[in-house]
């Protein structure tokens, strides 16, 4: 299927970025949904492609896959650095929108700081995501204080602050906000011996006590690629059956 590689000037980031992007097969006739697909906090935007078979996973969908460079940024606006939640979250998609032939709605899957992001976007942004994934998701940023000493509590404060819970970053606080009828569809998976299961269950938790429906499930694996490639096509059964994808 064909795959490009997309290189612009962000307004938002005040730089040039990139993104990959799986196109359906060209004897499908569009427009298309969209798929925005998130990496992690040490990844870029090629690592879905290098480390897993997302192509051949969408290769008979009509979908296009958007995988953009979130750099260390959490998919949010920084108090004291780039400006990421606008970059993907709004400058992106309508680049997308005046490039390809799309249609709404789109949806949104992540891991690990991804999966934080892709929860946070679909909540900033319910009326462009209408189903999100979390893979291992950090789940608990933007809610918990980074009060450390350490290098990453003292990064995330120059991105959310000290104390962010309740604001615009904190998943706890965006899901209590959002109107019910405008809250996307929300499925979570964690492994069993990844270090973010707790975190994941708390957020479960929190969404069970607020009467959001959404799915959470929970698997044998840890904090790996083999664990990701696997439950990326759960992900992609998920939003293609929301979506109607396979209609």
């Amino acid at each position: 299927m064909p795959h490009v590689t997309y290189r612009y000037f962000s307004e938002a980031l005040q730089k040039q970025t990139q993104a990959e992007i799986l196109l359906p097969d060209p004897k499908m006739t569009g427009p298309f949904h969209v798929m925005f697909l998130l990496h992690g906090l040490s990844d870029d935007q090629s690592i879905w492609m290098r480390r897993t078979s997302i192509e051949r996973y969408v290769a008979d969908l009509p979908l296009i896959v958007v995988m953009p460079d979130g750099g260390r940024g959490w998919y949010s606006d920084a108090i004291a650095g780039y400006a990421y939640e606008t970059a993907i979250g709004k400058e992106l998609p309508e680049l997308v929108e005046k490039t390809f032939s799309t249609k709404g709605p789109w949806c949104i899957t992540g891991l690990s700081m991804g999966g934080y992001g892709a929860l946070k976007l679909a909540l900033r942004y319910p009326e462009r995501f209408h189903s999100a994934v979390s893979h291992s998701g950090a789940l608990y940023f933007g809610h918990n204080e980074f009060t450390g000493t350490d290098a990453f509590a003292a990064e995330a404060r120059r991105v959310v602050g000290e104390t962010p819970a309740g604001g615009v970053n904190d998943l706890y606080a965006l899901v209590g906000k959002l109107r019910p009828s405008k809250m996307p569809l929300v499925r979570i998976d964690c492994g069993t011996e990844d270090f973010l299961l707790e975190a994941n269950r708390d957020f479960h938790a929190h969404l069970k006590e607020l009467g959001v429906a959404h799915e959470y499930s929970e698997y044998p694996g840890g904090h790996t690629w083999d664990y990701w490639d696997l439950h990326v096509q759960e992900a992609l059964e998920f939003h293609a059956g929301h979506l109607h994808l396979n209609k």
